[in-house]
């Protein structure tokens, strides 16, 4: 392993250990000597890789928002490339977020870290947070992208009638809730997608 690559993997640690910590005992309450102890690495070494503790939760929540995109996709918003924003938008709503939450719960159970940044986005939107993170986080336009989803599904006749933000946020809140339990509880099962897609399917 080159120099180059033993840097950058302690890079990922850090951020690893740090996002742990920020879910396990909350941001404000952890502190960087905590991330620093825990790598382990001394405090002083830690400030080449990251500033700050502030440093390090932007780099995360810059991290999750950047997971959003494969969600947001479809809607044209992702930043993809034409071709399959196109190829995306061919595909029914209602069978493409399905396979959207299989994916994520699967890869989730593969990378437990993806559980615990959806509760550090959580936790980023709100007041309280640095400024940057939080906008950041607040930025993430998933319900919006899956609400567009939602209308197009509604005329194909695929999703109840309703305020499509307003089942997205259900939908989305549902999903939240999931990742949470699996996050505390590490034996606990992936659950069907069928099950969470029942809040907006006819």
């Amino acid at each position: 392993m080159t120099r180059k690559e033993q840097k950058e993997e302690r890079r990922q640690k850090i951020l690893m250990t740090a996002l742990t910590l920020f879910v396990d005992r909350g941001y404000h309450e952890t502190k960087i000597t905590d991330i620093a102890a825990a790598v382990p690495m001394s405090t002083g070494l830690m400030f080449h890789y990251f500033e700050s503790k502030e440093e390090l939760l932007l780099e995360l929540v810059k991290m999750g928002a950047a997971s959003t995109k494969a969600a947001s996709g479809y809607g044209g918003a992702g930043g993809e490339g034409n071709a399959d924003v196109e190829k995306m938008a061919q595909i029914p709503p209602h069978i493409y977020l399905e396979k959207f939450l299989g994916q994520l719960f699967s890869y989730a159970k593969e990378q437990p870290w993806v559980f615990n940044m959806f509760i550090l986005m959580g936790q980023a939107r709100r007041k309280g947070m640095p400024e940057e993170a939080r906008q950041i986080a607040l930025s993430v336009d998933a319900i919006d992208s899956t609400a567009l989803m939602i209308k197009k599904g509604q005329k194909d006749g695929a999703f109840r009638e309703g305020d499509a933000k307003l089942l997205s946020k259900c939908l989305w809140s549902s999903v939240q809730g999931i990742m949470e339990e699996m996050a505390m509880d590490k034996e606990m099962e992936t659950p069907d997608p069928k099950w969470i897609m029942s809040i907006i399917l006819k």
